[in-house]
């Protein structure tokens, strides 16, 4: 059997904040609460559990998507007055970036946490 990410704890200040967040810009359903966690189906083989932390640095989440996918969460982005920019070092200068015949954008979640959507 190959190896499949199954689930992943990403800390936040508020766990519910998070997912919502993270649900909303790419088209997710947020159900709330199971258990400890505020979980994100963001597959059929992920889920993201998100945690209520105050204690972590944070993370780059990397989402790749089809570039129809691309303008709809980017648009999202846009909606929601969220700074965006073209690098994980810019995640603010209002710019996307192109790379290996595909786009991308860098934003911040609630949590500080380095997001991109991306397409090859």
């Amino acid at each position: 059997m190959a190896i499949q990410l199954d689930h992943t704890i990403v800390p936040a200040l508020d766990k519910e904040q998070s997912a919502q967040f993270f649900a909303r810009i790419f088209g997710l359903t947020y159900d709330g609460p199971h258990g400890h966690f505020a979980p994100v189906r963001v597959n059929d083989s992920l889920t993201l559990d998100f945690d209520t932390d105050t204690d972590f640095k944070p993370g780059h989440y990397a989402f790749k998507v089809s570039e129809a996918e691309f303008d709809v969460s980017f648009g999202r982005i846009k909606d929601a007055g969220i700074p965006y920019g073209g690098s994980p070092g810019a995640p603010d200068n209002m710019q996307t970036y192109t790379h290996n015949g595909g786009r991308g954008v860098h934003f911040l979640d609630p949590a500080g946490h380095y997001m991109e959507v991306l397409t090859y």
